[in-house]
């Protein structure tokens, strides 16, 4: 493929590129903050509804099982219908889930909200992402992008925040706790309306004169179709859901699954049950449950800003790599250091959480580079899918982990899942920094 001397790859950020981001950041923010608020709920929702060991861990999974089920399906509906209808609807059915789990009087009621509610989570992922990645240029797309998933951190951050100031509400506490998701979709809804279709997937659609369109509006009058350096031949196979299982994109697939589950397995453990944890560990009373809830996930914050410094500077695999080794380390020290207090389990989960928070926005970054216009959101779906079953599996099992194995014990195990994702890292990870986004996508970065 002959790329033209004028690349929108190359071409200059704009204020289209930053309100572009800011608004795909409401998704991830809104993920963050919609699954971490549960956790918190569960402190008088537990008792409300008079939940078993059991049904609070169901609870726990139904989000990151619906997840599952909205990455999957919908990551394939946003290649074949496009990214901008997508890009509204999931956030208005994020809403209405939101409300009608805070309205629930049956744990039944709680869970299939919540399910639903994981589904429209899943659906944004790659929405939103696969719609900023074909726009940014090359030398800011891995910051850009990985903003947003910082975003995730920072509205996990807010939930413990928002429940720190509605400790004293009551025993109702939890159903306004589940219905402030909404607020935040309905006000990244309004923000997103207006938002352009992907020229980049109008192109791979064959709608030509609407592509030019967009390039035109977006980048420039200078600017013409042939700058996206893509080409769509008439006689070539059409993608479809099965593309990313083949080759050449299988290996890349496999790669994708293993990190992003290997990642997401110890970070939703933590932010689902931060409060359980802790008082593992020995820590009591509200300042120690929510304000050490409130510090751990504010470090996750913490860790992606050197991180989207280094996604540029050092590249994609190398801070993949550290990441993980980091997280492999200080979790295990529990096993040659059984007894370590309550202090020691604490600052070890804290530099975890600076580990993690380093590199979790390359869930979003490798998808987005490593697949064609034509299944990217597909990719992208099925990534957040397969991590979401692992996580939902680890989510249920936490409580009655933290009750079998204790706090040592529990972070033992999140140390050998971090170390599958290292070696995972070092045999499969390309890198992909700093190259143009049809380029990544080509056969040859697969290898």
């Amino acid at each position: 493929m002959s790329m033209t001397a004028r690349s929108v790859d190359d071409a200059p950020l704009t204020a289209f590129h930053y309100k572009l981001t800011l608004f795909s950041s409401g998704g991830p923010f809104l993920d963050g903050y919609a699954l971490s608020i549960v956790g918190i709920a569960l402190i008088t929702l537990q008792p409300g509804l008079n939940m078993s060991p059991a049904e609070v861990g169901l609870l726990g999974a139904a989000s990151l099982i619906g997840i599952f089920a909205g990455g999957a399906v919908f990551g394939w509906v946003t290649d074949k219908i496009g990214r901008k209808k997508m890009y509204v609807i999931d956030l208005l059915a994020l809403a209405v889930f939101s409300l009608l789990s805070g309205l629930s009087t049956e744990v039944w009621q709680v869970v299939l909200w919540r399910f639903l509610l994981g589904a429209a989570i899943g659906a944004d992922y790659p929405i939103a992402t696969s719609l900023l990645a074909e726009y940014l240029p090359r030398r800011h797309r891995g910051r850009f992008l990985g903003f947003t998933f910082v975003m995730w951190a920072i509205g996990a951050a807010f939930a413990f925040f928002v429940a720190f100031l509605l400790r004293d509400i009551g025993p109702d506490a939890w159903r306004y706790l589940l219905i402030s998701p909404a607020l935040f979709a309905i006000i990244t809804l309004l923000f997103r309306l207006g938002s352009p279709e992907s020229a980049r997937w109008l192109l791979s659609q064959g709608r030509n004169d609407e592509a030019r369109a967009v390039v035109k509006k977006v980048y420039g009058e200078q600017y013409e179709l042939e700058d996206l350096g893509e080409t769509v031949e008439d006689d070539a196979p059409r993608a479809n859901f099965l593309t990313v299982f083949r080759h050449p994109y299988l290996k890349r697939t496999v790669f994708v699954a293993v990190f992003w589950t290997m990642q997401v397995i110890p970070m939703f453990a933590v932010y689902t049950f931060a409060p359980e944890l802790l008082a593992s560990f020995g820590m009591t009373g509200d300042a120690n449950l929510y304000g050490g809830s409130l510090i751990i996930s504010a470090l996750f914050v913490v860790g992606g800003i050197p991180g989207l410094w280094l996604v540029e500077k050092i590249g994609r695999r190398k801070l993949l790599l550290y990441s993980f080794l980091l997280a492999t380390v200080v979790l295990a020290i529990p096993i040659f250091i059984p007894a370590a207090g309550s202090v020691t389990l604490f600052v070890m989960l804290a530099i975890f959480a600076i580990a993690s928070g380093s590199a979790n926005f390359l869930q979003i970054v490798y998808p987005n580079e490593l697949f064609p216009t034509e299944v990217r959101a597909t990719a992208v779906g099925i990534g957040t899918s397969v991590s979401r079953i692992g996580s939902a599996v680890s989510t249920y099992l936490m409580p009655l982990a933290i009750i079998n194995f204790g706090a040592s014990g529990s972070l033992a195990i999140g140390a050998g899942i971090s170390l599958i994702g290292l070696i995972a890292t070092i045999i499969l990870a390309p890198e992909t920094a700093n190259r143009s986004l049809s380029s990544t996508a080509t056969h040859e970065s697969a290898a």
